[in-house]
């Protein structure tokens, strides 16, 4: 297997300085070493993956030099306009290289790695997209050597003067115990915040529940509650797009209350729908801000030192809210469930989560169907 430290030892050996992505669970115990061993003027963990492009444009344009943009494959969708429009040979012309977890990688013999279901299309995709983009790419294992690999593509980069690729396999990496913890023990747990939000709520109001950790204990509340799981839509994909559903949903049914559960990283990837959600009179938007991307490793994000809810009052929310314990949070449930206009909640929790939670056992579509019927809404 890599060893993290070893990878940034072969960056620095290949003159790669600089860094900047969003993190993912292939490449945790990477990117945990990055977060702890690189200086912040070395590595930027981004608020999506095509900001992170841009980071490494503008470092090559101050610098001459090229860097590293790490992501999941997931993320890939959201690089393609840089990538295509800005780095590309026939535009600007900037070479750096990509890390790129493979989630669902598709082997040898035409199988695919069983994965969950929003990794099955992105996985099988990934190197066609790759190939469309006309991105040159090494697939990277527990046994490649990374320092000739690096050597590689960087000089195929700078050749090329465009991007160059590292598609990672799972377990690729060796286990690295990231360092970077805060003290938070006086904070509530994700999975009590949100028993907290799920036991306030009427039964009559949707849930969109966003990408990760927190959709898995939204479905088990309800599992081990035996309340059904028709009230709630799993944003299982889309990082970041949970509150747009949400919103949609709100425009569609103004007479219900839609309540979104959104996590801090999925905010800061999108944070320009803030302005566009607060506009639904009967949106409340809770925002579970543990300071990390808690799904992928728990590599740090900037809203541990940033309030969310002044800023999403900024964008037009008419009452926000921050609470750091479940007896507050369930006292202003109270008063947001009556509020007649756009509400933001912001709950500060803890990072981690229990080992033993569980996944959904039900398909997206049996979710989509379920929470359809829930809405009233015949599929045309």
């Amino acid at each position: 297997m890599i060893n993290p430290q070893d990878f940034l030892s072969a960056l620095k050996s290949v003159g790669i300085e600089f860094v900047a992505g969003v993190p993912d669970s292939l490449l945790k115990h990477v990117c945990a070493c990055m977060s702890d061993c690189l200086a912040p003027d070395r590595h930027v963990v981004a608020a999506n993956e095509g900001a992170a492009v841009g980071l490494a444009i503008g470092h090559f344009l101050a610098t001459g030099r090229p860097g590293l943009v790490y992501m999941q494959n997931s993320g890939l969708g959201n690089t393609v306009n840089p990538l295509a429009s800005l780095t590309d040979p026939d535009v600007y012309a900037i070479p750096m290289v990509l890390l790129i977890g493979w989630r669902g990688e598709m082997l040898a013999n035409g199988a695919q790695k069983k994965d969950e279901p929003q990794h099955v299309k992105q996985g099988r995709i990934t190197p066609d997209l790759l190939d469309v983009l006309g991105i040159p790419y090494r697939v990277v294992g527990a046994d490649t050597d990374v320092l000739v690999c690096l050597q590689e593509l960087k000089a195929h980069a700078v050749a090329r003067s465009g991007p160059t690729a590292m598609v990672v396999r799972k377990g690729a990496f060796a286990p690295y115990q990231f360092k970077g913890a805060r003290e938070e023990g006086h904070l509530p747990s994700r999975e009590e915040a949100i028993h907290a939000v799920l036991k306030a709520l009427p039964n009559d109001v949707p849930v969109v529940s966003t990408t990760g950790m927190a959709s898995r204990e939204v479905f088990e509340h309800r599992k081990f509650s035996q309340a059904g799981h028709h009230r709630d839509f799993l944003t299982v994909g889309g990082m970041g797009h949970a509150s747009s559903i949400a919103a949609g949903i709100a425009l569609c049914r103004p007479e219900l209350k839609v309540v979104c559960i959104d996590g801090d990283g999925a905010v800061l990837m999108h944070m320009g729908s803030l302005a566009i959600t607060s506009q639904r009179p009967n949106m409340l938007h809770i925002v579970l801000n543990n300071g990390a991307h808690d799904s992928v490793g728990g590599q740090p994000t900037r809203a541990a030192e940033i309030s969310l809810a002044r800023i999403a009052k900024q964008c037009g929310y008419a009452l926000v809210q921050e609470t750091a314990s479940i007896e507050d949070t369930t006292e202003a449930l109270r008063g947001m469930l009556e509020f007649p206009n756009s509400c933001l909640l912001e709950i500060r929790c803890r990072r981690g989560n229990r080992p033993d939670l569980g996944r959904p056992d039900r398909t997206p579509v049996q979710n989509r169907d379920d929470f359809m019927e829930f809405l009233g809404a015949a599929k045309k």
